[in-house]
């Protein structure tokens, strides 16, 4: 399981560059692999320090993606910015905070993340947060 957070601050989404493969240079939400021992928000938490060095309150599960030729399923949970303190983590070039109309869309690590994102600002706009859930294929072969 890969779990991370959405973190916002003041309307704005923190988004994290890629210090690491897969998706080097790539911008991505906080978040990795749980751990033994830890609950999803836990593993949610610590990703979120970790990677942007930012401390957060979850607000509830936002995506769901199951990602079966990989095996893997990715959480991520909506997260309010305690302080709006960031930095890079260990694992992070750069992080920074974005408006929707500046999210490097082109340039995002994972298409599990252009979803959550997708569905984020979409629930914002009609007001209301609901849970979203899905199954990707594997991406065409152009995109691997």
């Amino acid at each position: 399981m890969v779990v991370g957070t959405l973190p916002v601050w003041e309307g704005r989404v923190l988004l994290c560059k890629r210090a690491i493969e897969p998706r080097l240079g790539k911008w991505t939400l906080p978040g990795g692999f749980m751990e033994n021992g830890e609950s999803v928000e836990e593993a949610a938490l610590r990703e979120t320090r970790e990677e942007a060095c930012a401390t957060v309150d979850l607000e509830g599960l936002l995506a769901m993606v199951s990602l079966p030729f990989i095996h893997q399923v990715h959480f991520f949970y909506r997260a309010r910015m305690t302080d709006g303190q960031f930095a890079a983590g260990q694992e992070t070039l750069d992080a920074a905070l974005f408006d929707e109309a500046d999210i490097p869309w082109d340039d995002l690590a994972f298409r599990t993340v252009e979803f959550t994102l997708r569905r984020y600002f979409a629930d914002r706009r009609n007001g209301r947060f609901e849970l979203h859930s899905t199954s990707l294929n594997p991406p065409p072969a152009s995109e691997g």
